[in-house]
């Protein structure tokens, strides 16, 4: 009998050191980080380059998964509802975030409670780029005096409601008293392929979107949105140099897990993507697509979140913008 327990005992304990073994060793198996937004815009581009690199700094393969739809809600519920052992994780984007929740009457998730932030990757500004084949101005002046003469005729493109683009060319309207017709979209792809197909008159997109085609001559930007020129496109002037005062709206991008995620995975993710974002072939990849990237604790970006959310929710609250 006594031989009998000691032998259930020792296969316990070594089934005991296995399992504690195989959460040392994490990860083990590939990681999925889940993209709200579709293939060939800013945020899918930032998910392919961090995810190649962190996969090979962690010995496994992050496979990028794009949810695109209701400016990130569905892939954020995605992950929200995983289990949280660090295979499933979000690439946050301040859309999802920060300014569709409060847009919405009954978001699915509550963005500080149902995410673990494991850390930030970068900011890029939104750029006012339009199709100068269709919308022949070279200047901010020149499009608001369009957009007087032809009032509620001009659209502009976003990745969809509730997205920071959209508050970009709502706060836009608002500072310049101009009337245009927002038209949103699934992702910033489709907004760019209607843009540059002459669907839409203009896009207030991530410079991640539309650098490739500002310098293949497609687009003709007229200003960023940040408070501080870009070093990609030095010669285009902020929204606040050209008189729009107060302006700043930029999209950030952070990588999160659902709530529980354990500490020590949250730590070791958390270490390798500041790690990966000083190698300087992904900062200066980064860079030369407009994201400025800067390394966060799971704290600061917390803290981010908390800021944003406020700041954003009363320019939805003001401005009457609702997903639903």
């Amino acid at each position: 009998m006594k031989l009998i327990r000691a032998i259930a005992f020792a296969s316990f304990s070594l089934l005991a050191l296995s399992a504690a073994s195989a959460q040392d060793k994490f990860p083990s198996k590939p990681i999925k980080l889940v993209v709200g937004f579709p293939p060939g815009g800013g945020a899918d581009v930032v998910a392919r380059l961090v995810g190649t690199h962190l996969g090979e700094a962690l010995g496994q393969p992050f496979v990028i998964e794009n949810k695109g739809g209701a400016s990130g809600f569905i892939a954020g519920s995605a992950v929200a509802q995983s289990a949280p052992d660090g295979y499933t994780l979000l690439l946050g984007h301040v859309n999802a975030l920060a300014i569709a929740p409060p847009a919405s009457s009954k978001p699915p998730y509550d963005a500080l409670k149902d995410f673990t932030p494991i850390g930030y990757i970068g900011f890029a500004p939104n750029v006012l780029v339009v199709n100068p084949k269709v919308t022949p101005v070279k200047t901010l002046k020149e499009l608001t005096d369009l957009a007087r003469a032809k009032p509620g005729e001009l659209t502009f493109a976003s990745p969809g409601v509730g997205s920071a683009n959209q508050i970009a060319g709502v706060m836009f309207m608002n500072a310049t008293r101009i009337n245009m017709t927002h038209v949103p979209y699934r992702g910033s792809g489709p907004a760019i392929n209607d843009l540059l197909g002459g669907q839409v008159s203009m896009n207030f997109d991530a410079m991640t979107s539309v650098t490739g085609y500002i310098k293949e001559g497609k687009m003709q930007p007229l200003a960023v949105t940040t408070r501080e020129r870009n070093a990609q496109l030095p010669d285009v002037p902020t929204m606040q140099e050209l008189g729009v005062k107060d302006f700043d709206v930029s999209i950030w991008y952070t990588l999160m897990g659902p709530a529980g995620l354990p500490k020590a995975t949250t730590a070791l993710l958390n270490d390798k993507l500041n790690e990966v974002l000083r190698k300087p072939e992904l900062r200066d990849r980064l860079l030369s697509l407009g994201v400025t990237s800067k390394a966060m604790s799971p704290e600061q970006v917390t803290e981010l979140l908390r800021t944003d959310i406020a700041r954003y929710a009363t320019v939805v609250k003001q401005n009457h913008i609702r997903m639903d």
